[in-house]
């Protein structure tokens, strides 16, 4: 057992190793990396993590980092998950004047951790800021934080494990995906629990809905503009498709039994016509549907659902022509690696009673912390390590999931320092658990 000191020790080295957290963090908000483009960025993580004294920095053929703390004693394997990339800024005007690249740091107006009230405090601010560069910082430094331990003389129990990932933004969270089922295989890995940096304001974050993207297409026949008679326009054959799943789908789709996660949704995101020209009625209509599933829900269930709509339309109307696919997604690496997969993420939870979520809370309380739960509107690299390994997995992190994907991107340099100190928290605690607490997810 390690002494309860500890976890004094943690705090105290989280306070120390704030301003260079930060800075490290207004380093890689400076570093563009769109989605494919991660390459700088891995430059920048991998030379930190070899600076701070990691044992083993990797990079493998997909563009993945991988940075490990070996233990001094045997113990578990817990692994802390990161994405590379970002979304785009948009359009900059409606940024309020920051520098989507520019990390800037300043006091303004920020909602607290429960959202109840708004508090000036001090941000820094930039694209990723929330969704996850901030991330990486609090979990690169919390491995800093047992590397002093360790030079204290702390024996560590276990691997500390971080991975930053490619491709997570794109849809089909294609790097972790490939990182553990070909990567550590390779290389002899393995681990039994992962924390995920995703936004949480510094709860514990149990689960997500699935995702899938779905693509109707309708089809029509053309003929030239001055003469729409004599053909089929694909678009107005699309609107009975989108009235019906606006007005039987979505009132009739399931719930979360427990009442935890968000119910079942699908949007309406893209309509796209072909062969898009002035003077031709167009003979495809597009649609493209984003699809959040409950526990239990399939790409087959989900699908099967919106197929009753094209049935029921085409026994109504003998011209009309549909069919329905899950979007596929082509993403190419930095490194020339193609990954080739489809727009669908596993829906997943774990409970409050597991062995590794009783830790994690533990840990929180070791440090001084609040206790507190939650779920995420969307979706996460999680799905992979708990909704298709089933491995224990719970979101930890300091960042706000209101300001992701927004122009008001920013991360608060308080919660920075309690990530640092939760994250390595939650290591030393979790290290403690016996190998068989370590029980596949049951959901």
């Amino acid at each position: 057992m390690y002494d309860e000191k500890i976890y004094d020790q943690i705090n105290e080295i989280a306070k120390e190793l704030k301003e260079d957290c930060i800075k490290f963090i207004q380093k890689l908000l400076q570093t563009p990396s769109i989605s494919g483009d991660e390459y700088k960025l891995t430059e920048i993580l991998i030379a930190e993590m070899e600076k701070l004294g990691y044992d083993d920095v990797s990079r493998d053929k997909y563009g993945n980092v991988i940075g490990i703390i070996k233990g001094d004693e045997e113990g578990p394997t817990i692994m802390y998950n990161s994405h590379m990339d970002h979304v785009a800024p948009g359009d900059v005007s409606n940024w309020e004047g920051y520098d989507p690249y520019g990390g800037e740091i300043d006091i303004c107006e920020c909602d607290n951790e429960d959202r109840t009230v708004k508090e000036m405090v001090e941000c820094i601010h930039g694209r990723g800021a929330s969704d996850v560069k901030s991330g990486h910082g609090f979990q690169i430094y919390a491995g800093a934080i047992l590397l002093k331990l360790r030079e204290q003389g702390v024996k560590l129990k276990g691997d500390f494990m971080y991975t930053g990932v490619v491709h997570e933004e794109s849809g089909q969270n294609g790097g972790t995906r490939r990182m553990l089922a070909e990567t550590f295989p390779e290389r002899g890995l393995d681990f039994d629990a992962m924390v995920s940096s995703e936004a949480t304001s510094l709860s514990l974050y149990l689960g997500h809905r699935g995702r899938i993207e779905y693509l109707i297409t309708v089809y029509g026949r053309t003929s030239h503009g001055s003469c729409p008679q004599n053909g089929i326009n694909a678009i107005y054959k699309a609107i009975p498709v989108i009235e019906k799943i606006r007005t039987e789908v979505i009132p009739n789709l399931p719930k979360d039994p427990d009442g935890e996660v968000e119910p079942a949704s699908i949007s309406l995101n893209i309509i796209e016509c072909s062969p898009g020209a002035l003077s031709i009625v167009p003979d495809q209509c597009f649609l493209s549907f984003d699809r959040r599933t409950m526990i239990g829900e399939t790409e087959d269930s989900a699908m099967k659902i919106l197929q009753k709509v094209l049935d029921d339309i085409a026994a109504e109307d003998p011209e009309f022509k549909a069919d329905i696919q899950v979007k596929p997604c082509i993403d190419t690496c930095y490194t020339g690696e193609v990954m080739e997969g489809y727009k669908f993420t596993e829906a997943w939870k774990i409970k409050k009673d597991h062995p590794f979520t009783k830790a994690c809370a533990q840990a929180l309380s070791n440090i001084g912390q609040p206790v507190k739960y939650g779920y995420w509107s969307f979706a996460t690299d999680a799905a992979v390590t708990a909704g298709h390994y089933r491995k224990p997995t719970i979101g930890y992190s300091g960042m706000q999931e209101q300001f992701a994907h927004t122009p008001y991107d920013k991360c608060r340099t308080d919660f920075i320092e309690k990530a640092l100190a939760g994250n390595a928290a939650i290591f030393l605690t979790a290290s403690e658990m016996k190998k068989e607490d370590f029980k596949e997810l049951d959901f």
